[in-house]
């Protein structure tokens, strides 16, 4: 037997108190990949910010995309990105949920959310912004575009992957990276986390 489905016009969503609209339609799209950005300015303040807009655009050349809110008010990850070129994507595994969720706070740019929520900043091979200690699956990415959005004001940041630090074990044969096995979280919404079991690999498809 199929279940009724609610039915919700979009002239009821838009009569929707604000940030009751904001929670139901960001949950709408689905489980998302989440990960700490660490950034740093020229001064040498530190940053990790969460985000929930990553998204694969390439892989030749490498290219990661990153949904940043309107720059109406200070966005220290976008301005520090802008600054010096350079990022961290860093992914959230359980033991993190609840410092990486802090890090959504907004902070005074001399204040480095590391410190404030207890996360550890890490440098490595020389690459000029901090990576997240903690987590497993790290990337290092050189900002290559800013795309403004006409039609909201949101900001894609896209930015080339620049080097990879995950453990060997997770990497299967064919290049796939297990997640599951390297512990990496997902989300919902803004504020919802979860992991993740094992799911099931298809052959390439073809007609």
């Amino acid at each position: 037997m199929q279940k009724e489905l609610l039915i919700i016009e979009q002239n009821e969503i838009m009569e929707m108190e604000q940030r009751y609209r904001a929670t139901f339609i960001n949950s709408l799209t689905g489980f998302k990949a989440v990960a700490l950005v660490g950034t740093m300015d020229n001064s040498g303040n530190e940053n990790v910010a969460i985000f929930n807009s990553l998204v694969h655009l390439g892989a030749h050349p490498p290219l990661i995309g990153m949904i940043v809110r309107p720059d109406s008010v200070v966005r220290h990850t976008l301005e520090n990105i802008l600054e010096t070129g350079y990022y961290t994507i860093n992914h959230i595994r359980e033991t993190m949920v609840s410092q990486a969720h802090r890090t959504a706070a907004r902070y005074p740019k001399e204040v480095s959310e590391f410190v404030a929520v207890g996360l550890k900043a890490q440098y490595v091979n020389d690459f000029s912004v901090p990576f997240v200690e903690e987590a497993y699956v790290k990337i290092g990415v050189k900002f290559r575009e800013k795309v403004e959005l006409a039609i909201n004001g949101t900001i894609l940041v896209i930015g080339e992957i620049q080097q990879v630090h995950l453990p060997h074990e997770v990497i299967q044969v064919d290049g796939f990276v297990d997640l599951v096995h390297a512990g990496t979280i997902t989300n919902t919404g803004l504020d919802s986390y979860h992991t993740v079991t094992k799911g099931t690999r298809y052959p390439y498809a073809k007609p």
